[in-house]
């Protein structure tokens, strides 16, 4: 009888059996308090970014890519956005083929405590997770930018024969306290973690650079369990991957990092696009870098495209042609639904259903969905969030003194607008 042969541990064959005996879980519960008030009435993986995503949509569709159909979303804070645009743009998976996008939000399941921290999110979850029975278990961030292949990375746990592997980056010495920081051996297994140090390691070689955790996690599921129930027994424990999870782990079993150069999906000239939007800067500058003739970051590629929600709307609309009443648009994306009336729009990002009357310049700015903004209007180095209305005549970036006296002005000179600062609640709790 002949029997068939094992797929070696680099075929697409084998990366595919793993991805199908994985469940993903993304950790989408975070406010985000850097942000200011764009994360007042959304979580931070629902903030719309780059035209017609929401954060989220990065790992949900970097999961989709990798052939990994069997997603739980973790929620927690205003999460009523984040839920919404789940059901309406990720409900096209079939049940009946075992694939899946489910909300896990906190619900007391076990005691009667929210979320603690990011490992207590999971145990949390751990009858739902056991339910689901996967050999393996992929935990990730929901609020990062990327295109990251795990099947690669679950490839390189298996032939590690790890227990637990996380995935890093070469991140700046000087921006690495806002990580986790690891120390490797020569065969990348982890001998280090320190969360969030004031001073971090350079790593060997080069002192301008520290090897960081991205909050990618692959464990084997039955040790991720035992490790769960574990840490909370722990009294002394914050429930905490970084903080406890990993630094309890790399002395006592086979934890591993695994290199987002290795599984990194378009990388341009040797760089690997990942961003944490976390600032109101950060969260500006990577919206802007997408008006680049040729960005780092590739959302025109087919064979990984970026999944959402978007409704029908009719294509983006530029009127009149009179010498100062032109409408037009310059290093500019201009989403669905928008009109651009008369007006001039320059190094700009417009989210759907976006309207500019007569006169207006905007320059240099992030405008969320269903902004409307009248004539003679100015905004330069701005973010104005979802459902404002910008009044005739009205400057925004033009004078930071003025524009702190109603609005949020960041260290390097963004103007974040909301509707709350310009007294036009949309969001009306009682």
């Amino acid at each position: 009888m002949q029997h068939e042969s094992k797929p070696d541990s680099t075929s697409p064959r084998f990366v595919s059996a793993l991805t199908k005996n994985t469940v993903a879980l993304i950790l989408a519960g975070g406010r985000g308090s850097r942000l200011k008030s764009l994360t007042d009435w959304r979580a931070k993986p629902a903030v719309p970014f780059g035209g017609k995503f929401r954060i989220i949509d990065f790992p949900l569709s970097n999961c989709m890519n990798s052939g990994i159909r069997r997603i739980g979303v973790v929620t927690q804070y205003k999460a009523h956005s984040l839920i919404q645009h789940i059901q309406r743009g990720w409900g096209f998976l079939r049940g009946e083929f075992n694939e899946f996008v489910e909300l896990l939000p906190a619900q007391q399941r076990i005691e009667e405590e929210w979320y603690k921290g990011t490992a207590d999110a999971v145990f949390q979850n751990l009858d739902i997770l056991r339910v689901m029975g996967p050999e393996y278990v992929l935990i990730l961030a929901g609020d990062h930018i990327y295109k990251m292949d795990y099947g690669q990375m679950l490839a390189v746990h298996v032939r590690n024969k790890a227990d637990m592997t996380v995935a890093c980056l070469n991140v700046p010495i000087q921006d690495a306290s806002a990580f986790g920081v690891m120390g490797v051996d020569e065969n990348d297994r982890i001998i280090q973690f320190r969360e969030k140090p004031a001073d971090p390691d350079p790593v060997p070689g080069d002192p301008t650079q520290a090897m960081a955790s991205m909050g990618i996690y692959v464990f084997n599921a039955a040790f991720l369990y035992e490790q769960l129930i574990r840490d909370a027994d722990d009294p002394d424990s914050t429930h905490d991957f970084g903080h406890d999870i990993i630094p309890y782990l790399i002395s006592k079993y086979r934890v591993f990092a695994h290199r987002f150069a290795d599984s990194c999906v378009n990388s341009t000239d040797g760089r690997h696009y990942w961003r944490d939007v976390g600032t109101i800067d950060a969260y500006w500058e990577a919206n802007m870098e997408l008006t680049k003739v040729v960005p780092d970051l590739n959302m025109y590629d087919r064979d990984w495209p970026i999944w959402t929600y978007q409704e029908q709307l009719p294509p983006a609309k530029f009127v009149f042609d009179e010498e100062d009443r032109r409408g037009k648009a310059v290093d500019a994306l201009v989403s669905g639904g928008c009109i651009i009336s008369g007006s001039c729009v320059k190094r700009s990002l417009l989210f759907s259903d976006v309207r500019v009357n007569s006169y207006s310049l905007i320059e240099d700015s992030v405008i969320l969905p269903k902004v409307d903004i009248g004539r003679y209007v100015t905004i330069r180095r701005a973010v104005i969030d979802k459902g404002c209305n910008i009044p005739d005549g009205m400057q925004i970036g033009v004078n930071h003194d003025e524009d702190r006296k109603r609005f949020y002005v960041s260290e390097k000179g963004i103007t974040l607008v909301t509707p709350d600062m310009m007294g036009q609640s949309i969001h009306q709790a009682r």
